[in-house]
């Protein structure tokens, strides 16, 4: 009996025993197991340290050391069952605490949400085998509605003064500021027949808003567009836009809207355009010919989160370097018709419509539509439209 009190001393005050990212846990036990041998491989857990550990990232370094009185065979880590893929062949660590045992394991693991299994498995030559289990609750934090503001600024221009009036640019825009105020939450703002510097007005007041890190900002421009073949450019045109106009002073250069739209401080920034030549606003479609389109189940909160880590600034147009229809009277535009029956599918499952969703639903359109990224976007960026609808 003297003998098992200074082993159970000796666990408790070995080195290096820290909860690293665990926020709550059960403590550790000394048990005796008397069937097994005293040459049997002995596993110390440094991190996690505790039987059930709770955290809330999704990231730990898993820190476990083995001793032994016979020489190890094999030291495997298994997560739910399954090595690692930079565990496999177990390579020289150059943690000081690598020194104090025989094997030592020291890997950084990504769990999913929810529990995971960290097992350890030590054989000696002998063919003796000792068995550890741990486990890992991952409760990461909730990014909800109430966290971001998801705004609009959804732009109609259906009257001109020189150019030809045209159908549904406000039907859709009404339409589709609807859906998104009343089942996708957004904070949304309508700018009907604006005039150019209506319009420039009102982008700068977004340039100038106070955005927080999750915060969304989608722009929907309807309306007349014109390529002018000699700048090798693409301009908006709005109410008070003159046909004739070499200098394009009272159009507003696709260019230019990328500049502006780059410079507001939101972090996930998202345009479509229904209008005619609306491609070239992809510089390179502008320059050449013609041409240039998807991905999902984990929960909703952690399909967000993952989805708004990485700054975006992407777009959708309706056509390619080319005129697009205006549709029939109140039935929406061809492209406008297959953008609302995106945004009416809610997002399916899971509540939560995605960029590359609405570019399968959008792409068969006859007219090409096209999809790319401007300015600061970064690689794997998103931008989520998350349903408020009970389904």
């Amino acid at each position: 009996m003297k003998a098992l009190r200074v082993l159970a001393i000796a666990m408790c005050c070995l080195p290096g025993w820290v909860a690293g990212q665990a926020i709550s846990g059960k403590s550790n036990t000394v048990s005796v197991d008397y069937t097994t041998k005293a040459s049997a491989p002995m596993i110390v857990w440094l991190s996690p340290n505790q039987q059930v550990t709770s955290i809330q990232i999704k990231k730990m370094t898993v820190k476990v050391g083995v001793n032994t009185v016979q020489k190890l065979k094999k030291v495997t880590l298994y997560i739910n069952g399954t090595e690692p893929v930079t565990n496999r062949g177990l390579g020289v660590s150059n943690s000081p605490d690598a020194s104090k045992f025989a094997k030592y394991i020291e890997e950084e693991i990504e769990f999913t949400s929810g529990s995971s299994e960290i097992k350890v498995v030590a054989v000696n030559e002998n063919g003796e085998t000792t068995t550890e289990v741990r486990t890992v609750n991952v409760t990461l934090p909730v990014i909800a509605m109430n966290d971001r503001t998801d705004y609009a600024l959804i732009v109609g221009t259906k009257e001109y003064d020189q150019w030809g009036d045209l159908i549904n640019p406000i039907y859709d825009a009404t339409k589709i500021n609807e859906e998104l105020k009343t089942n996708y939450g957004f904070t949304t703002e309508l700018l009907l027949n604006p005039t150019k510097s209506q319009f420039v007005s009102k982008i700068r007041e977004y340039i100038k808003k106070n955005y927080m890190k999750n915060d969304q900002l989608f722009i929907f421009i309807a309306g007349h567009g014109q390529f002018d073949e000699v700048f090798k450019a693409g301009y908006l045109v709005f109410k008070d836009t003159k046909v004739s106009d070499e200098t394009k002073e009272t159009y507003f250069a696709h260019t230019s809207l990328r500049d502006y739209l780059e410079t507001i401080p939101c972090n996930h920034v998202f345009l479509v355009m229904d209008a005619c030549f609306g491609g070239t606003f992809d510089q390179q479609l502008a320059k050449r010919g013609e041409e240039d389109g998807v991905y999902q189940v984990e929960s909703q909160d952690e399909f967000i989160e993952r989805k708004l880590q990485y700054k975006t600034r992407k777009f959708i147009t309706s056509g390619g370097k080319e005129y697009v229809a205006d549709g029939r009277p109140n039935q929406h535009s061809p492209f406008a018709k297959l953008f609302m029956e995106a945004l009416r599918g809610y997002g399916g499952s899971n509540r939560v419509l995605t960029i590359s969703e609405i570019w399968s639903q959008v792409e068969i359109a006859k007219k090409k539509p096209t999809m790319g990224e401007f300015g600061s976007n970064e690689p794997g960026s998103e931008f989520v439209f998350q349903a408020k609808l009970k389904r």
